[in-house]
């Protein structure tokens, strides 16, 4: 794609970014820059919401409307946004901390709730801002600063955990995968209710440091390694699954999201009250 095309969604004076080198925040960031490109998307009419984390400060990069909230609480205060004004178009771009860990309980019910919200998890697999400390979704076995001798819980999978919640369209791609990765951005952009594209993302200062992955261009060999389609994914014996990562669509559902069903509650509240009103 044409780089004029995309420089009106990037506050290019911002530029370059802060991310460490190698980090894979900034693949996803143009990745969500071109998705809006390519949608030509009123950029008044666009809100991103970030929560704190490496990925949170995405939103200093995009040029448009942009809340820089607490972290967690990325997709609560996205919800107020979206229900307050239905007609705005809302992302919410996270990291695994963000999403998954600190603001773990705003995500299940943001899928459940199904508000046509689009969110985006830059998923590294630990919390690299604080000094790469597990997180929600650290393997088990993982080398982290909080867990030297190996991790002792199991990660979330988070595309699984949000189709069981009820979100409409969930899907995953990696730093390695651009093309699958801009068109599932392109198709939760413009999916009606709740969507959210999971990214596996390099973090080569402290996961692939901790963990012995190499520098970024290993690990981007890693993604392109143990990324296998998801069809493919559940054809293997559990032990082959071991380590590697599902990438695909995991739910891609039509359904009423969350302000088309408010709107008619709204309007039933409207009728009661003038129904009240004429028998007085």
């Amino acid at each position: 794609m044409p780089v004029a095309e995309v420089r009106p969604y990037l506050v290019t004076r911002n530029l370059p970014h802060f991310w460490c080198p190698g980090c894979g925040n900034g693949v996803v960031l143009s990745a969500v820059a071109r998705a809006f490109a390519r949608l030509g998307l009123d950029r008044t009419q666009t809100v991103v919401v970030t929560g704190i984390g490496c990925f949170g400060r995405a939103d200093d990069y995009l040029n448009v409307n942009a809340v820089h909230g607490t972290h967690g609480r990325a997709l609560a205060i996205a919800t107020g946004i979206k229900a307050v004004n239905p007609s705005l178009r809302v992302v919410a771009l996270m990291g695994d901390g963000d999403c998954a860990t600190i603001g773990g309980n705003h995500f299940l019910h943001a899928c459940r709730r199904n508000l046509t919200i689009t969110a985006v998890v830059s998923n590294n697999l630990n919390y690299g801002m604080t000094g790469g400390q597990y997180s929600g979704t650290t393997p088990a076995g993982s080398t982290t600063s909080t867990s030297p001798l190996g991790h002792a819980e199991e990660g979330f999978d988070l595309c699984r955990v949000a189709a069981a919640a009820g979100a409409m369209y969930v899907a995953r791609a990696t730093v390695y995968h651009v093309h699958l990765l801009d068109r599932y951005l392109e198709t939760a952009l413009t999916h009606q209710g709740f969507s959210m594209v999971e990214v596996m993302s390099s973090c080569p200062v402290y996961f692939g440091r901790y963990n012995r992955l190499g520098g970024p261009v290993e690990m981007m060999e890693h993604w392109r390694k143990v990324a296998v389609p998801l069809e493919k994914y559940w054809e293997l014996p559990a032990e082959d699954r071991e380590g590697k990562v599902a990438i695909g669509v995991f739910q891609d559902r039509p359904g009423i999201p969350f302000e088309e069903r408010y709107r008619k509650v709204q309007e039933a509240a409207r009728g009661a009250r003038a129904g009240e009103v004429t028998e007085r």
